[in-house]
């Protein structure tokens, strides 16, 4: 399954049916400055950093400053890259896009030390809408897929009026720690297999060593159809290098099977 491809057709399916006026929900935001980042985005352009509750958020934007805002969120384990078709042309369309590194990947940096690296989904939902306040956007097209649509879900749930309209790619979903301690059909377990891996200490530590071609595998299981060449991954598998990524993502699949508190 190739996400851009999906991203794409969802996002102008959803915007060619919503009728809002986002330019009266947006405030102007102080310009960012861009940033000397290690990821090179390519079409996405220079990266900008804003400070964000937690975090020191790294995003890319394109589109007019003063266009009705999209944000749109990646998953796991993939980047901002995954949009890398779609944004441009949103933004010919006269949008405002807004593509953040999650915690955990690419720039995105926790502002302090003492922090717990929580990967609880509505850990990472809190920050889309911290990285909203930050840039005073009062309202927003969200679009998400894998984690990024569990994000934008809960931010639906919780913030509604922070939410113009909803584009989850890979469903509705918001976390059920109770749900997810109930076993599944064995076929179904097998599809979850890293989640039980990385429930291991060995997994964990495997990750850690081995993080882009757990990846790779991953991308090549959940899209077997889809053949990527080694410039498109490596362009993605770079923002796993993340000092904080292994934690997050580790915390995120020990949540929900209630082996940490969020």
């Amino acid at each position: 399954m190739n996400w851009n491809t999906l991203a794409t057709a969802s996002l102008f399916a959803a915007l060619n049916v919503a009728a809002f006026s986002a330019h009266a929900d947006v405030k102007t935001s102080t310009p960012v400055a861009a940033s000397t980042a290690i990821s090179k985005p390519d079409s996405l352009g220079a990266l900008k950093h804003v400070n964000a509750g937690l975090l020191d958020v790294a995003y890319a934007e394109v589109g007019p400053a003063d266009g009705p805002v999209v944000i749109l969120l990646h998953g796991w384990p993939y980047d901002i890259h995954s949009y890398s078709d779609v944004a441009p042309l949103l933004a010919a369309k006269g949008y405002r896009v807004l593509i953040p590194y999650a915690r955990g990947y690419g720039d995105t940096r926790f502002l302090s030390d003492k922090t717990l690296r929580n990967g609880q989904p509505a850990a990472l939902a809190s920050d889309v809408i911290d990285f909203m306040d930050a840039l005073k956007i009062n309202k927003a097209v969200l679009g998400g897929y894998d984690w990024g649509a569990r994000s934008a879900d809960i931010v639906a749930a919780l913030w509604p009026e922070r939410v113009e309209a909803l584009v989850a790619v890979s469903g509705y979903l918001i976390g059920n720690q109770a749900a997810g301690k109930t076993p599944l059909p064995p076929k179904a377990e097998l599809q979850w297999w890293y989640q039980f891996y990385f429930a291991t200490e060995r997994g964990e530590a495997g990750y850690a060593k081995n993080r882009h071609d757990f990846a790779k595998l991953i991308w090549q299981t959940a899209s077997p159809k889809w053949t990527f060449d080694d410039a498109t991954f490596d362009r993605s598998a770079a923002a796993l290098d993340n000092p904080d990524h292994v934690a997050i993502t580790v915390f995120n699949y020990r949540w929900r099977l209630g082996m940490v508190k969020g």
